[in-house]
């Protein structure tokens, strides 16, 4: 098994187009497999972060180092390390799926005997093969995308940067290109930038959320979700029971039907439960069920995105 070891290190991280900061002071590591997802609102810094850690720009302040080595020393060597999909992926529409991916293997240094052989096993993961001889400007919006990935992963590169990689497509296209990502973060660090939530949870294990330039959460998926207290209990019971007295229940603050015998209890301090399952043995409705309901990520965002 691959030893999990840190390969992006980014320390103090800041950049301004003139007024103010679009990041501010960011720090934070990348392991050498694994999906991160890089979480905020529109305008966040999401794409700034992305595009210095790329080298599309360069920043103004702190360091980001790659295998130990800096990007602004070394980021001539460094590039093959790297794969990008930026949010609208740089095809060339007029070529086949081969010769273009063939053309960007090119261009990340792949040596000439290995091209051939690079872009067969790009164009395999991503599921290319029975279109590699097809115009790009041909395939559907969720084929370009994965020739987009493949041109991201043709080099064979330690980190995999996507930028909003769903972003456009329909809901079965979206969760194509989500197992696609899912399975490449089996052999590579991949780097996700995103403002849906459903994605967050779908495909990451670690999340980084910036707001306003700054660097607000580091934590795992789990831990992410811990940050608001959970506030809802469901109940399910085989007899109705008298929604009176469950309303008079100290620290209920509303009861909510959401199916038969079934109820959503909004609450307000930790004994209610306890408390809930005495009012069940005195009057008999018969507890099936009772549990915490998990808090959403939307309530976390929302938390975390308050200025």
């Amino acid at each position: 098994m691959q030893e999990t070891k840190t390969i992006v290190e980014i320390k103090d991280l800041s950049h301004s187009y003139g007024k103010g900061w679009a990041v501010k002071n960011v720090s934070f590591n990348i392991n050498n497999k694994g999906i991160t997802g890089l979480l905020g609102a529109n305008g966040a810094g999401k794409s700034t972060t992305m595009s210095i850690l790329c080298g599309v720009i360069q920043h103004r302040h702190g360091t980001i180092e790659i295998n130990g080595k800096s990007i602004l020393n070394n980021f001539k060597d460094l590039k093959s390390s790297i794969g990008f999909l930026p949010q609208r992926a740089p095809l060339y529409p007029e070529l086949t799926v081969f010769e273009y991916l063939k053309y960007s293997a090119k261009l990340r240094g792949v040596s000439r005997p290995s091209v051939d052989e690079n872009v067969k096993d790009a164009m395999k993961r991503c599921g290319l093969l029975h279109f590699k001889n097809r115009i790009i400007r041909n395939l559907s919006g969720g084929y370009q995308q994965r020739v987009g990935i493949a041109q991201a992963i043709v080099h064979k590169p330690t980190l995999v940067v996507f930028d909003e990689p769903t972003n456009g497509l329909d809901p079965n296209q979206i969760l194509e290109i989500r197992n696609l990502i899912k399975e490449i973060g089996e052999n590579h660090a991949v780097l996700i930038s995103t403002h849906i939530l459903s994605e967050v949870e779908a495909v990451c294990d670690d999340i980084k959320m910036i707001h306003n330039g700054e660097l607000v959460f580091d934590g795992n998926i789990d831990a992410f979700g811990q940050l608001v207290e959970p506030s809802h209990l469901v109940v399910r019971y085989e007899a109705k029971p008298d929604l009176e007295t469950l309303n008079g229940v100290k620290g209920i603050m509303s009861v909510e039907s959401i199916q038969k015998n079934t109820f959503r209890i909004q609450f307000d301090q930790t004994s209610v439960s306890r408390d809930l399952i005495e009012l069940d043995k005195k009057n008999k409705w018969r507890l099936v069920e009772i549990y915490i309901e998990k808090v959403s990520l939307e309530s976390v965002f929302a938390k975390l995105s308050i200025n």
